[in-house]
């Protein structure tokens, strides 16, 4: 996704006069060359991430529209008030990239793990948050993240992806199977754990690559009008978005189990799947505990 994206934007920044990319030092091999051609709108502000977010918001002060990118955790976590000032209070917008998602890189320990990204953003009003699943997604998204006005946009870039893309569209969910007995929603790299772990069982599988704004009227449409039994299966911390799925059935019965990152933290770092195993969200791990629940 990190390549796909790389490539994207150096292809806009040609075609758009306004974009602008900022980065902190993470990444800025893959933007050697557009940084030659576009110098003025290429800028690495070294390892100083708050500076990063300070820096867009003047870029979108001045009528440019920027994209930010480091890691999930440099980028969300660390500037956080930059991100609630520079960007919210000042009404204006950004593109923000991440990379790493919630732990990319185990080695980096948890310096570089972010599962609290979506739930931080969640404080802030009027953010379209992105989750590809795979780099076809990614772009996707990206493109309409950039197109999008001057809107604030979060697009979560991971190692962790789909064996195949979805035609995914922006603030949509997509039904990619259906069943009688609930409605497992799988978010973004989730959806092929989802598949797996359901294959057999009487349940619906929704699949969402954005999940900001909440898409209420398509997870309506999956449930029905009788009482609901819901599963939410999301890459980062468990529980980010029940509230959402209680807002979107508030007038019916209904119950919700998130499925996600959970807050304690594992202190042996190991690959991407042992952490999805640790976790319980691997096909063996969900299948449990989605079986569990709703039978």
């Amino acid at each position: 996704m990190r390549e796909r994206f790389a490539t994207v934007s150096t292809e806009l920044l040609d075609q758009d006069p306004r974009l602008a990319v900022v980065l902190a030092d993470i990444g800025t091999d893959a933007f050697r060359a557009a940084r030659t051609e576009h110098p003025d709108r290429v800028i690495n502000v070294g390892i100083r991430e708050q500076l990063l977010i300070g820096v867009a918001g003047g870029l979108a002060l001045a009528g440019l529209r920027p994209i930010a990118h480091t890691f999930a955790s440099f980028l969300v976590e660390r500037p956080f008030e930059q991100v609630k000032l520079d960007l919210g209070h000042q009404g204006v917008g950004a593109v923000l990239v991440s990379a790493a998602g919630s732990y990319d890189w185990p080695a980096g320990g948890r310096t570089h793990m972010a599962p609290g990204d979506v739930a931080l953003l969640d404080t802030l009003p009027g953010w379209t948050v992105h989750v590809p699943g795979h780099p076809d997604e990614a772009e996707r998204l990206l493109r309409h993240a950039v197109a999008d006005g001057d809107e604030k946009a979060y697009v979560r870039l991971s190692a962790h992806q789909n064996a195949n893309a979805q035609p995914v569209a922006p603030g949509r969910f997509l039904t990619i199977r259906q069943g009688g007995r609930g409605v497992v929603l799988a978010v973004g790299p989730m959806l092929d754990a989802v598949l797996a772990a359901t294959e057999g069982l009487d349940v619906t599988v929704q699949y969402a690559a954005t999940v900001r704004p909440f898409d209420r009227d398509g997870l309506r449409v999956a449930v029905g009008d009788g009482p609901a039994s819901v599963v939410l299966v999301e890459p980062y911390l468990a529980g980010t978005s029940v509230g959402e799925v209680n807002e979107a059935l508030n007038d019916l019965p209904h119950r919700v189990l998130g499925l996600g990152v959970p807050k304690e933290e594992h202190r042996q770092y190991g690959s991407i799947a042992e952490h999805l195993t640790a976790y319980g969200l691997d096909a063996a791990g969900l299948r449990e505990r989605i079986a569990s629940y709703l039978w």
